[in-house]
């Protein structure tokens, strides 16, 4: 009984009064400081369970800073650490030494500096700061090896040109800040996914953004007029939210249709920026293709219009049953290729053709005719070999024959030794054998 005594007497003095880091529990209804006790048990179990699994969780406790009964426990195997939804005014200085720390929200206090001693952190990838009262964000803080930085609904004024040191961030969150201007080293963040720049005063977007593999970009609610050509180079671009800007380019009408339709622009656009081109590809959007490919690769008929807040009746929307032009000049290609490869081998069977009638001075008039006859030829000596081949021709017939050696006699009597082809008469007896068979 006298060690439970001991213990109840502990808890109160860590918990009681305001040197606790308690605010608005320390009174009870009688006065005598027997309400706080569960409260004050329920943080002790906090307290012990963060020593046991790694996880510590003191969320809405209106804490301003961290119980004194917390250098009771070992938390330097701590982590997560949730301290969300409190009264800090600094991140507590026990929380910079939790060396094997990975994740910190400080979600909703009243932060107004991040110390230097948070480099101590060195396995710390998730940083929560919003909702704090920050003014600027410390270039140490880029230092870490964070994957996510949140410092949302702060009173940030700019972003340190240090933010280039994360290599390692997916995503990051500015919004509902004070930022007037982006510095270019942003661009250096390779692998960001997500950037939040909502509820700014940014007017200009850096083009070094176009670099970055994004899939999600909001600048909504900012000044920018204009969204930098080079954007439509943001092939992995599965979302853009341009709500309240006052964009002149590309206009607002087609910013409400989508992302397609801006993407169009851009590329129509970048065509008009090319002096050189021909007036055939300066009406094409260059690249368009490739980035409609990335953006739908796994869509089997295209690219689809969302139609989303669009300005006409929606009779214009494309269908997901209905196949884009990319399929539906499909027949019109193939025949153009065919067309092509059909060119290409008359060419050629003409050039075959004409070389030896030129060496032998041949008047080039005669050159239809010679083909006419020299395929004629070709059909005879294809019709002889299937006659050979068949099992019930055993013989010849006499005027097969008679013809053959006529061809022979004429052969031999040609000035002409390579094609015996220019005999007229030759022309009317082959014809009318022909007719004949």
């Amino acid at each position: 009984a006298a060690a439970m005594l001991m213990s109840e007497c502990q808890l109160g003095i860590a918990g009681g009064g305001g040197s606790n880091g308690l605010g608005g529990g320390g009174s009870g209804h009688n006065g005598s400081g027997s309400a706080p006790a569960p409260w004050n048990r329920s943080l002790e179990r906090a307290l012990e369970e963060a020593a046991a699994t790694g996880v510590l969780n003191l969320s809405g406790r209106k804490l301003k800073e961290l119980p004194r009964s917390a250098a009771n426990q070992d938390l330097a195997d701590t982590t997560q650490a949730d301290l969300s939804k409190n009264r800090l005014v600094e991140i507590p200085a026990e929380v910079c030494y939790f060396v094997s720390l990975e994740s910190l929200n400080l979600y909703q206090n009243c932060i107004r500096s991040i110390p230097e001693a948070i480099l101590n952190l060195q396995s710390l990838t998730f940083l929560n700061i919003s909702r704090n009262q920050l003014t600027t964000l410390p270039g140490h803080v880029c230092t870490l090896p964070l994957k996510v930085l949140i410092a949302s609904n702060n009173k940030l004024i700019s972003v340190p040109e240090e933010i280039g040191l994360l290599r390692q961030l997916t995503e990051l969150d500015v919004s509902c800040n004070e930022i007037q201007a982006l510095p270019p080293q942003i661009g250096n963040l390779e692998i960001l996914r997500d950037l939040n720049l909502r509820r700014n005063h940014l007017v200009t977007l850096p083009e070094e953004l176009a670099d970055l593999p994004l899939v999600r970009l909001d600048i909504s609610c900012n000044k920018v007029t204009t969204i930098p050509v080079c954007y439509r180079n943001l092939r992995h671009l599965q979302t853009i939210i341009l709500d309240n800007n006052p964009l002149q380019s590309p206009p607002a009408q087609i910013c409400i249709k989508g992302k397609i339709h801006i993407f169009k622009y851009l590329n129509i656009e970048a065509c008009k920026s090319v002096p050189d081109l021909p007036e055939y590809d300066r009406t094409r959007p260059i690249g368009f293709n490739s980035c409609h490919e990335d953006y739908f690769a796994g869509r089997p008929y295209g690219a689809l219009d969302s139609g989303f807040n669009s300005v006409d009746s929606g009779d214009k929307r494309w269908s997901g049953n209905e196949p884009t032009d990319e399929f539906s000049d499909l027949p019109q290609r193939m025949a153009e290729i065919a067309k092509e490869q059909r060119h290409r081998r008359e060419s050629q069977y003409h050039e075959h053709r004409a070389a030896p009638v030129v060496t032998n001075g041949t008047v080039e008039h005669y050159l239809e005719h010679i083909d006419y006859i020299d395929s004629c030829a070709a059909e005879e000596e294809e019709e002889e070999m299937r006659l050979s081949k068949r099992p019930d021709s055993t013989s010849l017939s006499s005027q097969f024959i008679a013809y053959i050696e006529r061809r022979c006699v004429n052969h031999e009597a040609s000035p002409i030794k390579s094609r015996p082809v220019g005999d007229p008469q030759r022309t009317e007896n082959e014809r009318s054998w022909q007719q004949q068979n």
